[in-house]
């Protein structure tokens, strides 16, 4: 049987990992992004034959594909067969923020109040997950890029688009956490 973990892993293990992939990248002058996959999916489901924004070489984006799948895979064997009876260890501090929003803390990673299907059809879990994924899409598109991409990739490289991106991304982060986020919950 396979040993359960029950906490992420710590940032001295993730962190090289991630650096890692990233070396490997610039070395073969790839960058590392996920909002850009869809524009290949799109492109793959006929998308180029009717908006030329989707009509362009998709073969040299299939890795990108494979990084995308891999992580769904990844995640779902993570959730099915290595996830935890063990609650996740968070501080009292952020179980008491969430309860002040009236968000139950249930021990796993993602809170059931916004995760679920049954939450998709109330008015908040349709705010956060379709119109918050509709800002999170039209501003990847906007910016050029998702979090990802900029603030490991771009920043990586030195690009100042990408330092003024992530920057945005912190203040919006910010303002939807401490000014807006309050009022819809």
């Amino acid at each position: 049987m396979i040993e359960t973990i029950s906490q992420p892993w710590p940032w001295y293990i993730a962190g090289p990992m991630i650096a890692s992939i990233m070396f490997l990248l610039l070395y073969v002058g790839g960058n590392f992004g996920v909002s850009s996959t869809l524009r290949t999916f799109c492109t793959l489901g006929g998308a180029g034959k009717r908006i030329a924004f989707f009509d362009f070489d998709y073969k040299s984006q299939m890795w990108n594909v494979v990084f995308v799948l891999s992580a769904i895979i990844g995640g779902y064997i993570a959730t099915h067969y290595l996830n935890s009876s063990q609650p996740l260890d968070l501080s009292q501090a952020t179980i008491d923020d969430l309860n002040a929003l009236n968000i139950e803390f249930n021990g796993g990673f993602a809170p059931t109040a916004f995760f679920t299907w049954d939450s998709l059809f109330t008015l908040k879990g349709f705010l956060v997950l379709v119109v918050g994924g509709f800002l999170v899409g039209f501003g990847t598109r906007w910016a050029g890029g998702c979090t990802s991409g900029h603030a490991i990739s771009g920043l990586s490289n030195l690009q100042l688009p990408s330092l003024i991106a992530v920057v945005g991304f912190f203040i919006g982060g910010l303002v939807m956490t401490f000014l807006i986020f309050p009022f819809i919950f």
